[in-house]
């Protein structure tokens, strides 16, 4: 009753475009991971420092800290 067979693939360029696909993926998470500008990354390491120094303001040192 009207039975077709599946669409013809060719799997040279089925393989092309999964190569590409895996490549936008990787190529994405790197844009994430390293995409940022050099003032974002200097931003970042002052924020880190100064949140780093507010903490050891706070510290007590000496024998009668618990």
């Amino acid at each position: 009753m009207g039975t077709s067979m599946g669409d013809v693939v060719n799997l040279k360029q089925f393989k092309k475009r999964t190569g590409r696909e895996q490549s936008a993926k990787k190529a994405e998470a790197n844009r994430a991971r390293f995409g940022r500008t050099k003032s974002e990354r200097v931003l970042e390491e002052q924020r880190t420092k100064r949140a780093k120094d507010l903490l050891d303001q706070h510290r007590i040192d000496g024998e009668d800290a618990s």
